[in-house]
């Protein structure tokens, strides 16, 4: 019995580089939620449970994206875009968050400067 060299392993291919998921077209997940949310008539906000319903008559894969709804919700929130009425984190209700103070005396002193001043510079 002779033995026999071991046979020489095949020549691995270099790996592929795994081709990038194509973007899905259409609104982005938190531009989804901030409408599903102003579409909501309940005054005292909209729920996650209820907010995740209407997510999944628009299409969106909610048992794959839960994670991200999630997250999405939150980060709208602390941003001041969804104010949240009831609970903590993601759970809750969420309404749309009324525009600030701030930013509403804003526009009224631009509306009223510009209308105010004459051609003299004088109110």
């Amino acid at each position: 019995m002779a033995e026999e060299a071991p046979a020489a392993a095949p020549a691995k291919a270099p790996k592929k580089k795994a081709a990038s998921k194509a973007k899905k077209d259409g609104p982005s997940l938190s531009k989804l939620i901030v409408a599903a949310v102003a579409e909501s008539k309940e005054r005292k906000g909209m729920s996650l449970a209820a907010l995740k319903k209407v997510l999944a008559g628009k299409g969106v894969d909610v048992t794959k994206a839960n994670k991200r709804i999630n997250t999405a919700v939150t980060k709208l929130a602390t941003a001041g875009t969804l104010s949240q009425t009831k609970g903590t984190g993601a759970s809750g209700s969420f309404k749309l968050a009324k525009e600030s103070k701030a930013s509403q005396m804003k526009c009224c002193l631009k509306a009223f400067s510009c209308s105010s001043v004459n051609q003299t510079g004088i109110l």
